[in-house]
């Protein structure tokens, strides 16, 4: 490999050559500040457009600053990174991108984690010295997420997250000179575009241009109504993720702090939404079989492979970008919606009170449980399974408005009888952890045989595509594995070209599954901090007595006293959906804006 020698900053450097300065910095721990620049390294992608100019160093020899992460290292090139002339070119830059966005950071829900902020503050700005005109778009509030494109510094982050990871091609630069921005197609609302939700976008924004809807005050009205029964649902993956906003270190499990928190906020129960976790594997792996068998017994018209439909960022890009495969994807809901119909039936039942008394609030990895939860056909009587949902990011915030001291509470437990779990459900919040828990229920159910080794390891790790052949006791069960929605597009191009040799698959929107949701505490792309939050909810899963879905008493009493069969009537009439095609919807509000203007 062929290398080039230079100096940055009086430290001799030898970098591949190719290498960029910005690069070679870092290699050597010399910081130089990015705003538009971001490398997602573990996935394979890069936004380097070169376009804010805030990394610009000081190279001997030329007349003009250097973009750092455009520029090549040179053998012997002489750099300098903070030089008088670098300093104020870049404070002059960053003045000018200040002059255009609004002064509201005390108010604003990234205050304390604005790439923006932090850049100023080492910078010493104290004032903006350039005054004029300034942007005036109109703010976009989906039920996931918040546009405020006032606040966009067109370092198209966003776009490339959109476009080349997630390959939704929900967002795109837009108009020339000051109204530039990055929008949708035809400068539409979220709602009206081809947006997952999956909230992917949001977790690269430096400046809060783009945020996960704020549904706190909600939360804390119900709290405090003396006429409701307000119950918390916590999701697998918040429990590993939520410490980081407390100081702790990545991937440490804070469940016990959590419940008590939630405690002391006020929620008269506090469940596990890993309870309907193991529900959820009950239908979902129920269907698996029923298809399978009625594919063996011959019948053309099963859909096959099964796709999981845990995660409603993916069953959302479905419905947009592959509305003729929805039949491919389970009926059964996820953990989350199961778990508002049986809390507002089943638990109102024990409660003996009314469904509308009942107020379900979920915390959630992701952004899309909040479109989730507000889908129509979650509802009955225009009273929704799941009132509100919250993500990880807003209860960490709510603990701090409540002046709760997390690190010095006690550990509580969940309530029963909604509370109890097995180790399958707590890897729900990985990639792999859904198929694999399906896996564990459906060998026993299709062989009638007992399953000693229950880790399939083969199922697990981090590749964006991954497969495994499973031995049903000599039936070869084929899955595909994929998380990100690029890598889910090329299994469902199989899917749609009828050239897919799997039976069922699981996908996750996000990168890593649940662990890398767009409401968790932000990981920049940073794959280890997401190892981490996976292995921790595998070691859950090892520590815990149970460990297949089926074998939950609590589970198995829910359907012996109410439910009756997996996928029987009852269940089917609670725990199972249908899908749309979104795609005719947002071509007919296109067509229509085309008409209009």
């Amino acid at each position: 490999m062929e290398t080039v020698k230079l100096t940055i900053d009086n430290k001799i450097v030898e970098v591949p050559k190719g290498t960029t300065i910005l690069e070679a910095a870092q290699s050597v721990g010399i910081r130089i500040p990015t705003l538009c620049y971001m490398r997602l390294e573990d996935l394979h992608y890069e936004n380097n457009p070169g376009a804010c100019r805030i990394c610009v160093v000081e190279v001997e020899g030329r007349r003009n600053l250097a973009p750092s992460c455009k520029t090549e290292c040179q053998e012997n090139m002489v750099v300098h990174t903070h030089t008088k002339r670098v300093i104020n070119a870049r404070k002059t830059v960053m003045e000018l991108i200040l002059s255009n966005h609004p002064a509201e950071c005390l108010t604003c829900s990234s205050n304390g984690h604005c790439e923006l902020q932090n850049i100023a503050h080492d910078l010493g700005i104290r004032e903006i010295r350039y005054k004029g005109e300034m942007s005036t778009f109109k703010i976009d509030r989906s039920p996931a997420i918040v546009r405020n494109l006032n606040k966009c510094i067109m370092c198209r982050r966003c776009e490339t997250m959109c476009e080349s990871i997630q390959t939704v091609g929900a967002l795109t630069a837009v108009n020339r000179g000051f109204n530039a921005a990055v929008s949708t197609a035809f400068e539409r609302d979220i709602a009206g575009s081809t947006c997952s939700y999956c909230g992917q976008c949001v977790s690269v924004c430096p400046v809060n241009a783009l945020s996960g809807r704020n549904t706190q005050q909600p939360v804390m009205e119900a709290l405090e109504d003396p006429t409701k029964i307000v119950i918390a649902q916590t999701a697998p993956a918040v429990r590993t993720a939520l410490g980081r906003d407390f100081g702790y270190e990545p991937g440490t499990l804070v469940t016990g702090k959590m419940v008590s928190a939630l405690r002391q906020l006020g929620f008269d129960y506090v469940f596990d939404t890993d309870f309907a976790a193991d529900l959820t594997i009950m239908e979902e792996g129920t269907e698996l079989l029923d298809r399978l068998k009625r594919h063996l017994q011959g019948d053309k018209s099963v859909k096959l492979p099964l796709m999981t439909s845990c995660c409603p960022g993916w069953v959302s890009f479905v419905e947009q970008h592959f509305p003729d495969q929805r039949e491919y994807l389970s009926t059964a809901k996820s953990p989350q919606q199961m778990f508002g119909a049986i809390a507002k039936s089943y638990f109102a039942e024990k409660l003996g009170v009314d469904r509308k008394n009942i107020v379900v609030v979920s915390i959630m990895p992701c952004l899309a449980k909040k479109y989730e939860a507000s889908r129509p056909e979650f509802s009955i009587d225009g009273n929704p399974d799941v009132d509100i949902s919250i993500y990880t990011r807003e209860l960490a915030r709510l603990i701090r408005y409540a002046n709760i001291n997390f690190k010095e509470l006690p550990d509580g437990e969940f309530d029963r009888p909604l509370g109890e779990s097995s180790g399958a459900s707590v890897i729900f919040g990985t990639t792999g952890g859904v198929i694999e828990a399906a896996c564990r229920t459906a060998y026993e159910l299709y062989t009638h045989k007992k399953l000693d080794k229950v880790d399939f390891t083969e199922l697990r790790g981090l590749d964006g595509i991954r497969s495994a052949t499973i031995d049903f006791d000599g039936f070869p069960l084929k899955i595909g594995i994929a998380h990100s929605l690029g890598n889910a597009r090329k299994l469902m191009e199989e899917v749609k070209n009828g050239t897919s040799p799997y039976h069922a698959i699981e996908v996750m929107a996000c990168p890593g599954g649940c662990i890398g949701g767009g409401g968790q505490p932000f990981h920049q792309g940073r794959m280890e901090v997401l190892r981490k939050r996976a292995a921790t909810l595998y070691r859950v899963d090892a520590d815990k007595p149970i460990r297949k879905s089926h074998e939950n008493p609590y589970i198995q009493e829910l359907y012996a006293n109410y439910l009756g069969e997996p996928c029987g009537p009852k269940a089917h009439e609670l725990l199972h959906t249908h899908y749309y095609d979104r795609k005719k919807r947002v071509i007919g509000l296109n067509n229509k804006t085309d008409k209009s203007e």
